[in-house]
């Protein structure tokens, strides 16, 4: 079938979804009820998806009421309200009304009448597509037409991921209960979910993401931003128990401290295998809980990262770093920003990275001056992006190496560095052809004339913030006259 007969199907789909009538389905909070009050219910449990207010009971709702006839209207307001999904139950079958074996003689008798042929002749790997590209809370609504649709709604291969948001949702509730269905072809263990996103659940605890530890072992991606009562123990298990996991976002965990195996575990391995966690993407922004033994620990244990994000972990000092480009040579992209005690030193340690480096940030690091620069721009050659924004010792030598070292430099932030002036913006621009975002916020010394080098030698600029400097119109219109690319962020009334 072509594309055209695809996105047809949609808005059919999304049309017959629109009428009440068509869906002889009960509330979200009836689906759950039954299941809430009865935890080991042997019912055949369906796991669909919709917004977070479905996994909460209104408080009129009794868990043993009767459930609401065929004909009852269905209230999708929460359903539509948000694109943002959750993971739920579906524990009742749809109505015989609606099954494939009806619609598909009502269609043929429709056909033979002369009538549109009805989207239900399509086959199932048409259905399939269409399914894999509406967001879930549609797909919720769809395994709700009719017993073809809410069987396929259940292929696996629409279940490699789940996504819970929400600061009210039941997340441990509604983990356990997900695991349980999906671990039900498999006994206790689910290969299918490889991703895992619960970000900004706050009721979200240990007990939550130990459930997925012991039934997940193929989960690959996990990401628990904002989860504060998610603690070490919990995170040491799904480590330990998930070999494949790579990327992993514990930012604003604050009870996070470090990652590494539990000790069970690490006792049975050898210390060579130990070390082997196979985390590549770590971001423990905010873990504010950070400190340099734990930075140790991270580094022993993650050799093969590739990303680090430590941004606010104001705790690091340079012997942190230090650990860090011993046990895990492949950095290449790495954030300290606002680590107040990393200095010159740390930035020393950081250029033995080398090459491999492409990304840096170490923003409002009060303590980094022109000496740390040269030192990265001397080794790291390679550097594509540095964020060296309220680093107010660096001066225009400090740009004098990166332009001289660093010629494939795409992205640079030297906001509120006012030592920085239109000499070391020259320089820069006559050597950092390939520069397409530049960030001079709040640098009280540069002037147009700074600017118009930069637009005559960077032509694929697109993007100059120049907030609170001292740009007078005439060099932002030559910037844009030049740069026909260039989005100018700007505080002048009278460009525009």
């Amino acid at each position: 079938m072509g594309d055209h007969l695809v996105y047809l199907m949609v808005a059919v789909c999304f049309f017959l979804l629109k009428r009440q009538q068509l869906t002889h389905s009960l509330s979200l909070s009836l689906f759950l009820s039954p299941l809430l009050s009865h935890p080991d219910s042997d019912l055949s449990m369906r796991t669909l998806s919709t917004p977070s207010p479905a996994l909460i009971l209104p408080p009129h709702l009794h868990p043993l009421s009767p459930l609401l006839p065929p004909s009852a209207p269905f209230n999708s307001s929460s359903s539509t309200s948000s694109s943002e999904t959750v993971a739920m139950v579906h524990a009742t079958s749809p109505p015989p009304l609606f099954s494939a074996t009806h619609s598909r003689r009502r269609a043929t008798r429709d056909h033979h009448q002369g009538a549109s042929v009805p989207i239900d002749l399509l086959p199932d790997h048409i259905f399939l597509d269409v399914f894999a590209r509406l967001p879930t809370n549609q797909l919720c609504r769809c395994a709700r037409v009719c017993r073809r649709w809410y069987n396929l709604a259940w292929d696996p291969r629409l279940w490699r991921s789940i996504r819970l948001t929400g600061d009210v949702l039941h997340v441990d509730r509604a983990l356990r209960v997900l695991t349980r269905r999906l671990c039900q072809d498999t006994p206790n263990v689910c290969l299918m979910l490889e991703t895992l996103v619960a970000s900004g659940c706050r009721r979200l605890t240990d007990r939550g993401l130990l459930t997925v530890a012991q039934c997940c072992p193929e989960l690959r991606r996990l990401e628990v931003a904002g989860c504060y009562n998610v603690s070490n123990d919990a995170v040491f298990e799904v480590v330990s128990r998930c070999p494949n996991l790579e990327h992993l976002d514990v930012s604003g965990c604050s009870k996070v401290t470090c990652i590494s195996l539990t000790r069970e575990v690490s006792l049975k391995l050898s210390p060579m295998h130990g070390q082997q966690i196979s985390i590549r993407y770590l971001d423990m922004t905010d873990c504010l809980a950070l400190e340099d033994e734990g930075l140790h620990t991270i580094a022993a244990h993650c050799t093969q990262l590739t990303h680090l994000y430590l941004r606010r972990c104001m705790r690091l000092t340079d012997e942190g770093l230090r650990y860090l480009v011993i046990y895990c040579p492949a950095v290449r992209e790495l954030s300290v920003s606002d680590c107040r005690y990393v200095s010159d030193f740390g930035l020393r340690e950081i250029a033995k990275l080398e090459g491999r480096l492409r990304y840096l940030s170490v923003a409002h690091c009060g303590k980094i001056t022109d000496v740390g620069v040269r030192y990265v721009a001397k080794y790291c050659s390679r550097l594509r992006y540095l964020n060296a924004r309220g680093c107010e010792g660096l001066t225009d030598h400090g740009l004098e190496y990166l332009a001289k070292s660093c010629p494939k430099l795409k992205s640079l932030d030297i906001g509120k560095c006012p030592l920085v002036s239109d000499a070391g913006l020259e320089l820069l621009a006559l050597n950092c052809f390939n520069l397409k975002r530049l960030s001079l916020k709040s640098c009280e010394s540069i002037t147009g004339r700074g600017l118009q080098v930069v637009a005559a030698n960077c032509f694929d600029l697109q993007l100059l913030n120049v907030q609170d400097c001292d740009a007078p119109l005439d060099a932002l219109r030559f910037v844009k006259r030049h740069c026909k690319r260039c989005v100018i962020e700007h505080t002048n009334p009278a460009f525009f």
